[in-house]
Protein backbone atom coordinates (compact mmCIF):
# COMPACT_ATOMS: atom_id res chain seq x y z
CA UNK A 1 0.00 0.00 0.00
CA UNK A 2 1.73 3.35 -0.46
CA UNK A 3 2.40 5.65 2.16
CA UNK A 4 0.45 8.65 0.59
CA UNK A 5 -2.73 6.60 0.42
CA UNK A 6 -6.21 7.50 2.65
CA UNK A 7 -8.96 5.85 2.66
CA UNK A 8 -12.20 7.73 2.96
CA UNK A 9 -13.25 6.59 6.02
CA UNK A 10 -9.80 7.88 7.51
CA UNK A 11 -10.43 11.16 5.54
CA UNK A 12 -14.50 11.20 7.00
CA UNK A 13 -12.93 10.10 10.72
CA UNK A 14 -10.18 13.12 10.66
CA UNK A 15 -12.50 15.91 9.16
CA UNK A 16 -15.28 14.79 11.81
CA UNK A 17 -12.48 15.22 14.55
CA UNK A 18 -11.60 18.10 12.92
CA UNK A 19 -15.05 19.80 13.22
CA UNK A 20 -16.14 18.44 16.30
CA UNK A 21 -12.67 18.48 18.76
CA UNK A 22 -15.08 17.18 22.16
CA UNK A 23 -15.84 14.01 20.54
CA UNK A 24 -13.09 11.87 22.32
CA UNK A 25 -13.78 13.22 25.35
CA UNK A 26 -17.15 12.39 24.87
CA UNK A 27 -16.68 8.80 23.80
CA UNK A 28 -14.25 8.47 26.96
CA UNK A 29 -17.70 9.54 29.02
CA UNK A 30 -19.21 7.28 27.58
CA UNK A 31 -17.10 4.35 27.72
CA UNK A 32 -17.47 5.35 31.60
CA UNK A 33 -21.13 4.82 32.00
CA UNK A 34 -20.72 1.17 31.51
CA UNK A 35 -17.55 -0.05 31.02
CA UNK A 36 -14.76 2.01 33.06
CA UNK A 37 -15.93 0.88 37.13
CA UNK A 38 -14.34 -0.24 39.88
CA UNK A 39 -14.55 -4.15 40.57
CA UNK A 40 -15.37 -5.17 44.00
CA UNK A 41 -13.52 -8.64 45.04
CA UNK A 42 -15.71 -9.49 47.84
CA UNK A 43 -19.05 -9.41 45.95
CA UNK A 44 -17.49 -11.11 42.75
CA UNK A 45 -16.44 -13.70 44.61
CA UNK A 46 -20.07 -14.18 46.54
CA UNK A 47 -21.52 -14.49 43.32
CA UNK A 48 -19.28 -16.82 41.88
CA UNK A 49 -20.29 -18.77 45.33
CA UNK A 50 -24.07 -18.56 44.63
CA UNK A 51 -23.96 -20.30 41.28
CA UNK A 52 -25.97 -23.00 40.67
CA UNK A 53 -24.38 -25.65 38.57
CA UNK A 54 -26.07 -25.96 34.98
CA UNK A 55 -27.77 -29.57 34.19
CA UNK A 56 -25.49 -30.66 31.17
CA UNK A 57 -28.41 -30.61 28.61
CA UNK A 58 -30.95 -27.93 29.78
CA UNK A 59 -33.45 -28.36 27.03
CA UNK A 60 -34.17 -32.19 28.12
CA UNK A 61 -37.30 -32.62 29.82
CA UNK A 62 -36.74 -35.68 31.92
Amino acid sequence: MAQHYESDITRFINEYKTKHPDTEKRQLEGRALLWDKQQDAELLKQFKAARVPQKPYVYQTN
